[in-house]
């Protein structure tokens, strides 16, 4: 009977480690694409809050992520959500629903089932801003929202 490799002799198969490989490349290849697309949705020109005490994000839940950055020489705030600015929170209200919606559909066993909205905003931003930004959550039926910090300048 043909076997698929192996020494014959001992009835032992050989252990292939090129398969191996192959298949390490593969999911290093998939988890450098997913990191990415998470980190383009991060705005670079915000800059976070410091909270020393804070805890690392649960990375197991699907999430939107909203930055504001504060333009301190005209004195107003832009959002930004799925890389476009926005002049006012509500704006993007739809788009926020569309996005929990497809989540949803997404849903996988292993998965928690409770989308978040994590908020980035600027350290010298009014919190009026990040008021705003929160009641667009709401509205569109999203009640989990982080705030992003950092735990040192």
């Amino acid at each position: 009977m043909a076997g698929g490799g192996g020494n014959m002799e001992s009835g032992e198969p050989d252990f292939q480690i090129a398969p191996m490989i192959d298949v390490l490349l593969v999911m290093l290849i998939f988890f450098m694409t997913i990191t990415s697309a998470q980190v383009l949705r991060v705005d670079k020109n915000v800059l976070l809050p410091v909270a020393p005490n804070s805890s690392r994000k649960d990375n197991s839940r699907a999430e939107a992520i909203i930055n504001i950055r504060w333009e301190a020489e005209s004195r107003k705030a832009v959002f930004t959500f799925q890389d476009r600015p926005y002049l006012a929170a509500a704006d993007f209200v739809q788009e926020l629903r569309q996005v929990r919606e497809a989540s949803a559909a997404q849903l996988s066993g292993d998965q928690n089932p409770n989308f978040r909205v994590v908020i980035r905003g600027d350290r010298e931003l009014p919190a009026v801003h990040v008021s705003q930004a929160m009641n667009a959550a709401a509205e569109a039926g999203i009640a989990d929202i982080s705030f992003s910090t950092s735990n040192r300048d």
